[in-house]
This record gives C-alpha cells, structure tokens and sequence, in this order.
C-alpha cells in the first residue's frame, strides 16, 4: 500500500523535474499485489504471486511531453532516470496542446470513500484460495462421461496509486479484487468440443461467489451439444446480460476524444441528435460503492460525477480528455466512463425469450470487427434458435452483420437483468431485425 515514503518521493520526484527544465509534471506511484492459482483436473496446475512498486511520470518540456515508468524507485538511480527523461522529451516535436488540466476541475479530497479496498483482504489464507479454486472441479468432477476436462481458476489483487501534479492536484486511491472461473470441455458426437464457462467476481472477499461456478459452467457447456448452422436471414437477436456490452463496446469506443479528434469514428457532430433507438438511456455512475469501475477521479486527476450518455436515444456527451479537447478547441468532459448503467425495462430474460417468436438468442461471439469510421461491423456468434418462444437448436458458425447505429436504432426491449459485478451494468436485450449469415 500507499506509504509516507513513497508520497514523499513522489513529491521530491516532481519537484526534481521542475527544477530541471520542466514547466509541468505529474507523478504516480503504484503499488499491487497478485496471487492466482489454477487447477487443471484434480491437479494444481499454476500458481503466481507477484508485486509492484512502480513510478511514472509525465514530464511537460517547453510545450513537448514524454511519460516514463520505472520500478527502481530510489532516489539514487530516479535522479538519473528522470533527467535522462527530460532530455529524451527534448527531441520530440513541440505540442502545445499537451498541458495538464485546468486544477479548477480536479478532484478535492473531502474524506468520501467508495468502499473499494476490502481491509479483510490480508486475512484470507492461501488454502481458503486454493479450496476456492478446486471448489469448482469438486463440483462437477466424475458427474458426466462426456467431460473432457475441467479448468478452475482463482485470482486476488489489491493496489494503490497516489498521484501529484504541479499544478496543485494530490489525491489517493486503493482497492480489491477477488475472482473464480471455471471452464469445461465436453466430447461430442463429432470432431468438435463443447465449451463454456462462468465466473463470478467481486470487490469484497465476502461477496465472491465461491460455489455452484462449476455447475454452472457445466449446464452452459452441456447446452452447446449439438451446435449446428441454421438458414440465413433475418432474425430477432436476444442478448443475455453476459453477451450484452459486447455490442455496447463499438458505440461507446465511438464516443472518444481521440477518435473524434482523428475524424475516425461514426459519431462525429452527432451530439444533441438522435443516434439509437428512444428506449436507450445511458448513465455514467461513477460513486457507487463496493463496485467495479466506482472512482472519485480519473487519469487525470479530474472529478467524476454522474453524468448522461445517451437520453432516449439521444446523444448527451462524448468522452474528452484534456489534450483532445485543446486539439479540437472544445470543452473536456471525461477522458472515459466508470460504471455504465443502462434505465432498466421491466421484463426479466425468461420473459424476453418468451416474447419472441423466431430469433436466435445469442450466447457468445467469435471474433469480427467493427469499423470504428463507419459503424459497420462483423462478428462471429453462437446460441440457440428461438422458435415460439422457446430455446430450440443450439447454433454456432454464424455472422451477425449491419451497421452500429442500425443495430441499436431496432432496439425493441430492455430487462431488468445486469450483471451487478461488472463495470458496465447492461442487462438482457432484444433487437429486431438482425441480419445473420449460416446456410
């Protein structure tokens, strides 16, 4: 964790740069924790521990900018380091659009805390890990003929950053992480395997679902026998809330300061207009506590609050860094979003299933691409023919194909089903008309 030494070599860090040439500086130290073992069959497979110290520093040079890292955080050899730093950002070309914020906009420490560092964390031994782990071969070991093998992984983290700039900015934050996976492959009548898996995750040891993984991945994985292309067409596609934010990504990703600077994204001069369909509303909720993605400020040091992305279907912001938004002569916003909640509807994912009358729900996808100038995209999926109402034929080999703002405009329903241990909270959805490529 954050000690007083490393504040304080931060400090003498940034004030190192200032009086060698440097108009600006900010300076980060790091410091984490991993332990992650996994079993393989009834066999300990993979065990890793490992730490960090680490030191980056943004060095701003007469309108030029560099950033260095390092984890010899002595000030003996740091001495070196950063002056060797500032001389390498001598020979870059000039940039004047690189500063560091306005300090009216950063983060002020007023004693909030979002509950993100579980202080139980030291207290759980290494066999509670490993029984964690091996619970989900336990679980489902000897239960099928079929099974091939059967892979379950546990991993930890806990870290800290505390974080200095020039220009008035000082702040700290840490957290935790516990996690358990579980994967499972299955014989099949041909030459191909069944798979799957599931995971739970939380910020809290307490919280982390640590039985019925394995079960879990089993009931997926046994669904997936019988895989088999079906007829092209068009088709309602169902998402549940696993495979959801996987369509979400491109929309957000176009959102960017980057890409929008770079003219390379579909929602270009897009804001305050219509984009999607009008049962889409989009939330950054950043303050929620005990929760993935929860944060005071960002990368930059820049407060968060709440704020909305899309309303109704209509664009209400974009996500701009300091940099991009002096390149592009606008207003910064936020570099990027913390915790996306999605307004909920009021059917759970059995009712949605059994609203649709010929679909294909969608459990998976493999590989494709989406353009990010143009919005049209490409991606392999997997799931099952709904036929009435019902989960029929499992189905895999198949295309989805279409363009972004298509797509989310026959955005016909929305659950009331997120998955509560992810950064972004999107639950089950339901899109008509989709466009999918098999036979």
């Amino acid at each position: 964790m954050i000690t007083n030494q490393h504040k304080e070599t931060a400090r003498w860090a940034m004030q190192l740069a200032l009086q060698n040439g440097c108009q600006a500086a900010r300076v980060s130290i790091i410091t984490g924790r991993n332990n992650s073992f996994e079993y393989r069959d009834k066999q300990l497979d993979r065990l890793h521990q490992s730490s960090e110290n680490k030191l980056y520093i943004e060095l701003f040079v007469d309108q030029r900018y560099g950033s260095f890292s390092t984890n010899r955080i002595e000030k003996n050899e740091l001495e070196k380091f950063i002056k060797e730093g500032i001389l390498s950002t001598r020979y870059l070309a000039t940039d004047a659009c690189r500063q560091l914020p306005d300090a009216s906009r950063y983060y002020k420490p007023d004693g909030t805390d979002l509950d993100l560092c579980d202080p139980s964390f030291e207290s759980v031994d290494t066999e509670k890990k490993l029984a964690t782990a091996r619970q989900g071969i336990d679980e489902i070991w000897g239960t099928d003929d079929r099974i091939i093998s059967i892979s379950s992984s546990y991993d930890d983290g806990i870290g800290a950053e505390y974080m200095i700039a020039s220009n008035g900015f000082e702040a700290e934050t840490s957290d935790s992480a516990f996690s358990v996976a579980v994967s499972v492959s299955l014989k099949t009548d041909g030459d191909a395997r069944a798979e799957s898996y599931w995971y739970n995750s939380a910020v809290y040891w307490d919280d982390l679902q640590k039985e019925g993984i394995g079960k879990k991945a089993l009931e997926r994985a046994l669904r997936k026998m019988g895989q088999k292309k079906i007829e092209s067409g068009k088709y309602d596609m169902l998402l549940d809330n696993t495979t959801s934010s996987r369509l979400l990504s491109p929309l957000i990703g176009a959102m960017y300061g980057s890409g929008l600077q770079q003219k390379n994204s579909f929602l270009i001069d897009k804001l305050g207009q219509k984009i999607v369909s009008g049962k889409l509303t989009l939330r950054d909720t950043p303050h929620i506590k005990r929760a993935f993605g929860a944060r005071l400020f960002d990368g930059e040091g820049i407060a968060t609050g709440n704020r909305m992305i899309i309303e109704n279907g209509i664009l209400q912001t974009y996500f701009i860094d300091t940099y991009n938004a002096l390149k592009m002569d606008v207003s910064p916003t936020i570099a990027s979003p913390s915790i996306i909640q999605v307004d909920l509807g009021n059917k759970n994912f059995d009712q949605l299933l059994q609203s649709v009358e010929k679909g294909i729900w969608v459990t998976g996808f493999n590989g494709g691409n989406s353009n990010a100038t143009t919005g049209d995209f490409s991606f392999g999926v997997e799931g099952f023919l709904i036929e009435n109402g019902v989960a029929t034929t499992p189905v895999s080999e198949m295309n989805i194909t279409g363009n972004i703002l298509n797509l989310w405009s026959g955005l016909t329903d929305i659950g009331n089903d997120p998955r509560q241990n992810s950064s972004w909270r999107i639950p089950s959805l339901l899109f008509s008309d989709v466009n999918f490529s098999g036979l």
